[in-house]
C-alpha cells in the first residue's frame, strides 16, 4: 500500500525588490548604478509589443552584446574602456523584460535564435550582467505570465533547457555572495526561475539534479543554523525536487541528505519556530524528510541515524512539530519492520497510544479540526504498520497487550473511529448516487478514489488492525470486538466487506509478488472473521 505524500504548496510570488532591499552599490565591473538609474528614467517607453517590436529589441540587444564582447577582448585589463558598453548591455537586457507582457511571442523569440546569447550572459565576468539575466528569466517564466499560455511556455522552456539554462543558472548561483544585497536577491530569483521551469516541465526536477550541483547547494543552505528567507526557499525547492521523483529521493540519500535533514529538524525538538515563515520552512523540512523516507535504503539510513529516537523525542516535547514527527514515523515504518522494531524498543508505544486515545497536546497550531483529523489518520496508519512489521516475539506481545489494558479501552477507541469513518464513507457513497441520478456518471475507479478521499483508506486500516487483533485469538479481545459490533448493530460480515474491498484493490506498485503477499495477509483476516 502507498501513503500519499503531502502536497507542497506553491510559494506566493514576491517581487525581488519587495523581498530584499533595493540595490545601491556594486563592486563588479565598475558599473555606477546611479548612472544606470538615470539612464533607465531617460528611456522612452517601448511601442506596442508585436513581432516587429520583438525583432527590433532582439537586434538592438545582439548589437550591444557584440560591442561589449569586442570591448572586453580589446581592453581586458582596462575596465574603464568597456564600462560604457556594459551599461548599454544592461539597458538592452532591461528592455527585454517587456516580453513578459506578450508570452504569445515566445515562439518567435526562440525562432530568432537569441536564447543562447541571453543564457551565455549568465557566466559573464560582470556578475551584475548575470544578475540582470536571472531577473529577466524569472520575469519571462513567472507563473502569472505563463498562466493560460501553455504552448508558448513549453516552447520557451524547451529552448531554455536545450541551451543549458539549468547548468548555467546553477553555475552562476555557486558564485553569488549572500553578503551583497543584489546577489542575495539573485539567489532568490534563481530559485524562483527553477521553480517556474519545473511548473511548466516537471521533468526539470530530475534534470536539474542530474546535471548540476543544485542539490548539494540546497543542502548547504539547510545546514546553516541561522534562519533567513533563502534558507526557507531552499527548503521549499528541495521539497519540490523530492516530492515526485524517486531518483531524486535516492540521490539525496546518497549524499548524506537524511542526516542533514534530521540535524535541521532537530533544532526544533524543544522549541517552536518564531515566525510564520520559519514555521513554513520547518514544514518544508519535514516534507523533505517524508519524501526521503519512501525508498527502502533511506529508511535504513533513517534508523541508523537514530531518526526514530529523534521523532519520539519531538513528540514527547509536545511542541508544534508533534504532528510532523508523527507523519515522518508513519513514512519510516510503512513496510519496514526494522523501524517498527526500533520504535517499540525505544518506548514508542508509550508515546503514540495516548495520542491515539485522543490526548493530543494543545497549542495554537493544532487546535484546528483538520490538524487533529490528519494526526488521527497518521496514528491509525502507524499502528497498522506496527502490526504489519512486528509479527512475533516479545515486541508483538507488548503491542497486543496495549489493546487489553484498562478494560480494552483502545479497542473501544478503535470501534469509535471505525463508526465515524464508516459514516463518512456511507455519506460520500450516497452523494455519488445522487450525482448519478443527475446524469453525472462516474466510472468505478473514480468512485473508489472519491471514497478513499472521504475516509475509506483509514477505515480499511482500522479493519486491518481489527483483523490482527482477531487473529491473535485472544479471547478477551475477541469478546470485546463482538460486543462492540453488536452494540453498533454490525456483524463480522461488515468488517469482512471492508477488508474484501481493500483486498480487491491492492495495487502492484511494489511488484506482483508483494501484491500477492499483501492480498494473502488480508485473505487470512477475511477467513478468520
Amino acid at each position: 500500500m502507498e501513503f500519499v505524500n503531502s502536497h507542497i504548496p506553491k510559494r506566493k510570488r514576491q517581487d525581488s525588490d519587495d523581498y530584499y532591499p533595493p540595490p545601491s552599490t556594486t563592486a563588479n565591473g565598475g558599473l555606477d548604478l546611479s548612472l544606470l538609474e538615470a539612464l533607465e528614467k531617460s528611456q522612452n517607453p517601448v511601442e506596442t509589443l508585436d513581432l516587429k517590436t520583438l525583432k527590433k529589441l532582439v537586434l538592438s540587444f545582439e548589437r550591444r552584446l557584440k560591442e561589449n564582447i569586442a570591448a572586453r577582448l580589446k581592453y581586458p585589463d582596462q575596465p574603464d574602456k568597456f564600462a560604457d558598453s556594459e551599461i548599454e548591455l544592461h539597458e538592452e537586457i532591461q528592455k527585454l523584460k517587456i516580453l513578459a507582457g506578450g508570452p504569445e511571442l515566445y515562439p518567435d523569440l526562440v525562432n530568432l535564435g537569441t536564447i543562447p546569447s541571453i543564457l551565455n550572459l549568465l557566466i559573464h565576468e560582470n556578475t551584475d550582467i548575470a544578475i540582470d539575466v536571472v531577473t529577466l528569466l524569472q520575469d519571462l517564466t513567472d507563473e502569472d505570465v505563463l498562466e493560460d499560455n501553455d504552448e508558448p511556455a513549453q516552447v520557451l522552456v524547451d529552448a531554455l533547457i536545450e541551451n543549458n539554462v539549468l547548468e548555467l543558472l546553477v553555475q552562476n548561483l555557486l558564485r553569488l555572495s549572500e553578503t551583497d544585497p543584489d546577489e542575495l536577491a539573485a539567489v532568490y530569483n534563481t530559485l524562483a526561475t527553477i521553480e517556474n521551469l519545473i511548473e511548466v516541465k516537471p521533468a526539470v526536477a530530475e534534470m536539474v539534479c542530474e546535471k548540476t550541483k543544485l542539490m548539494r547547494w540546497l543542502l548547504g543552505k539547510i545546514k546553516a543554523r541561522e534562519f533567513d528567507g533563502n534558507k526557507q526557499y531552499a527548503s521549499e525547492i528541495l521539497a519540490i525536487l523530492l516530492q515526485s521523483s524517486s531518483a531524486n529521493q535516492k540521490r539525496l540519500g546518497q549524499v548524506n541528505g537524511v542526516d542533514v535533514i534530521l540535524q535541521a529538524v532537530a533544532m526544533y525538538k524543544s522549541k517552536d519556530p518564531k515566525t510564520t515563515d520559519e514555521e513554513e520552512m520547518v514544514e518544508n523540512l519535514f516534507d523533505c524528510l517524508c519524501c526521503l523516507l519512501m525508498p527502502l535504503e533511506n529508511k535504513e539510513r533513517f534508523v541508523k541515524a537514530e531518526g526514530v529516537e529523534l521523532m519520539i523525542i519531538i513528540m514527547n516535547q509536545k511542541k508544534s512539530c508533534y504532528g510532523s514527527a508523527t507523519r515522518a514515523l508513519d513514512f519510516a515504518m510503512t513496510n519496514y519492520p526494522p523501524a517498527c522494531e526500533r520504535f517499540v524498543d525505544v518506548m514508542g508505544l508509550k508515546t503514540a497510544f495516548p495520542a491515539f486515545m485522543g490526548k493530543i497536546p494543545v497549542n495554537k497550531k493544532n487546535k484546528r479540526r483538520r490538524y487533529k483529523e490528519e494526526l488521527e489518520e497518521r496514528l491509525i496508519s502507524l499502528i497498522a504498520s506496527l502490526f504489519g512489521g512486528i509479527l512475533r516475539g516479545s515486541r508483538r506481545e507488548r503491542l497486543l497487550s496495549k489493546f487489553v489494558e484498562n478494560e480494552c479501552e483502545k479497542i473501544d477507541r478503535l470501534m469509535e473511529l471505525y463508526m465515524r469513518y464508516s459514516d463518512r464513507v456511507k455519506s460520500e457513497t450516497e452523494r455519488m448516487n445522487e450525482l448519478e441520478l443527475d446524469d453525472l456518471e462516474m466510472d468505478e475507479e473514480e468512485k473508489y478514489n472519491r471514497k478513499l478521499e472521504s475516509g475509506l483508506f483509514t477505515l480499511q486500516l482500522i479493519a486491518v488492525v481489527l483483523g490482527h487483533l482477531w487473529t491473535s485469538e485472544h479471547s478477551q479481545m475477541r469478546a470485546r470486538i463482538e460486543l462492540l459490533l453488536k452494540q453498533q448493530k454490525l456483524t463480522k460480515k461488515d468488517v469482512k466487506d471492508i477488508l474484501q474491498e481493500y483486498h480487491d484493490n491492492i495495487g502492484d506498485l511494489d511488484g506482483p509478488e508483494e501484491k500477492e503477499r499483501a492480498q494473502a495477509k488480508i485473505q487470512k483476516f477475511i477467513s478468520a472473521f
